[in-house]
């Protein structure tokens, strides 16, 4: 299993300084539901301004294929505001290990098909 990113690493992928100061309150525990990370990806629900939770998952990896972000949220800064919480709260410690669900495991699946055959990205989840 890879060690978690630092919050340096969080910042470099950020769309700028606000986008990493708008995810700091979102970072906690009590904003998220279903949180859980693995190998290759985080995800959760984030708690937000929307009448439903926002979907959101990271593919944490610094390989090839990552990292990767994909979030229901309507924003189009990527990546969003709550992909940068996940991963700052992954990065805290607050992600337990899980099983990826289907959507998620769908999700990294697709991102590591060949490129022939793979779906155009759209984000992932880092352990």
């Amino acid at each position: 299993m890879d060690a978690p990113w630092t919050v340096e690493q969080v910042a470099a992928v950020a769309p700028g300084p606000p986008a990493l100061a708008a995810a700091e309150p979102l970072a906690v525990a009590r904003r998220w539901l279903a949180t859980g990370c693995d190998a290759r990806a985080l995800w959760g629900r984030c708690l937000g301004s929307g009448r439903e939770p926002y979907d959101t998952m990271v593919d944490h990896t610094l390989d090839g294929a990552g990292p990767a972000w994909r979030c229901s949220c309507p924003s189009r800064r990527q990546p969003c505001k709550h992909a940068l919480a996940l991963l700052l709260l992954w990065v805290r410690g607050g992600v337990p290990p899980a099983t990826a669900p289907p959507a998620v495991a769908a999700w990294v699946a697709g991102r590591t098909r060949p490129a022939a055959d793979a779906v155009a990205p759209t984000g992932g989840c880092l352990l």
